[in-house]
């Protein structure tokens, strides 16, 4: 069997990673290089078991804040397209309780999955990508946030999740970098099993072992149609040629909604855009953190990389564009210094902007959809999500292809 994956991010790479696993003949085609795209410059954490959904019904309170404050991590610039408004009012309705606790559900059967098979692909490949299990740090700003955190980690505790919320002086004691940011932490959340990886690394390391096992790249190639027959996929079509197989996957994150529509598929998928900053660090001194760090108030996430720390954050509904505005970066910038003041953010802080595909509610879209052809697959929705679900949502993928 022969299968085509539209898009060399994470997903589509762990994705064929399991099908070439199955044995199936795989080609994937993207119009950029692997992991360029919302995967490259990601926020690096691994959170299998800390996967509250954005859509929360606490966001109502924190909204006009949100919304209003120009230095809001969440921000809303509407445009001329419906697809927005429709994303938008579907997210609203998903903040309840309800919805938040179901989706948490769902997203930790998958995270434990996708651990399972990200962590087996590791040990089998031995792939270099600053691979670290030092756990992780959500820092709260104020009592009231900290009790919110606490009641979603009950919530998290019932499906197996091992945490336990700490007090600013066990923050310290846990990563002696926050020594500095201690008058200002309420409490946090301890998950001492979380891990952090350089999410490039990991697709151009599987990139290069597909390719050494025959794998197929047709990279650099945009895709302009999806041929259809009886109901089914026939070939995607690129500027490269078309390309004929028995079952497709896409797996194009944010690009993928407007392709789907094509073969008459609605996918409730938008981007919400995101920065980050890499930092030189020293790997001996104290003055950047070794575990990971979640400041929830600012919404930026701090994971060290090797001898690099990585800052990332804020989410935007502003539409497709990829300009980075200078503000934005030094947002990061600002947070860095704040939380871990003897840090340098002098240096060159290689800024970056990503487009993280998401449903409203934060559960990705996987598999065969009612109302497409039978024989495409879908896999994207992951929002910020997508390093930590891939090789969950690929394992289920590859079976469903191999039926």
């Amino acid at each position: 069997m022969h299968v085509c994956v539209m898009g060399a991010g994470i997903v589509g790479l762990a994705t064929a990673y399991e099908l070439q696993r199955q044995g199936l003949r795989v080609t994937v085609v993207d119009q950029a290089q692997p992991g360029s795209g919302a995967s490259g410059g990601n926020g690096a954490q691994l959170s299998y078991s800390y996967v509250q959904p954005l859509a929360d019904p606490g966001i109502w309170a924190q909204l006009p804040k949100l919304l209003l404050s120009p230095d809001s991590p969440l921000k809303l610039r509407p445009q001329l397209d419906p697809q927005q408004w429709r994303w938008a009012l579907q997210f609203l309705r998903a903040c309840n309780t309800e919805t938040s606790r179901r989706s948490t559900a769902q997203l930790l059967a998958l995270a434990a999955r996708s651990r399972e098979g990200f962590e087996r692909m590791l040990v089998a490949e031995r792939l270099e990508c600053d691979f670290s299990r030092t756990g992780k740090l959500v820092l709260y700003a104020t009592p009231s946030a900290l009790e919110a955190a606490r009641r979603q980690l009950e919530l998290q505790r019932a499906w197996g999740s091992e945490q336990q919320t700490v007090s600013p002086q066990r923050c310290v004691e846990i990563e002696p970098a926050l020594a500095d940011y201690r008058p200002h932490i309420a409490g946090a959340v301890h998950t001492p099993s979380e891990c952090a990886a350089d999410c490039l690394k990991v697709c151009q390391g599987l990139h290069r072992l597909l390719a050494a096992r025959g794998v197929r790249f047709v990279l650099g190639t945009r895709i302009t149609a999806l041929v259809q027959s009886a109901g089914r996929l026939a070939a995607v079509q690129t500027g490269a040629g078309a390309i004929e197989a028995d079952r497709f996957v896409l797996a194009l994150g944010s690009a993928s909604p407007a392709l789907a529509r094509s073969v008459g598929l609605s996918l409730p998928v938008y981007p919400l855009k995101g920065y980050s900053i890499t930092l030189d660090v020293d790997r001996q001194a104290d003055s950047a953190p070794q575990v990971s760090v979640t400041d929830a108030a600012r919404k930026v996430v701090f994971a060290r990389l090797g001898d690099q720390l990585r800052v990332a954050g804020m989410a935007e509904l502003v539409g497709h564009g990829l300009d980075i505005p200078p503000e934005r970066i030094d947002t990061l910038r600002q947070a860095t210094r704040a939380v871990f003041p003897r840090s340098d953010t002098q240096q060159v802080a290689h800024p970056w902007a990503g487009l993280r595909p998401a449903t409203p509610t934060g559960v990705p879209i996987v598999g065969v959809q009612a109302g497409g052809p039978r024989n495409l697959l879908v896999n994207t929705g992951h929002g910020a999500l997508g390093f930590t679900l891939a090789f969950g949502t690929a394992a289920e993928v590859a079976q469903q292809a191999a039926r």
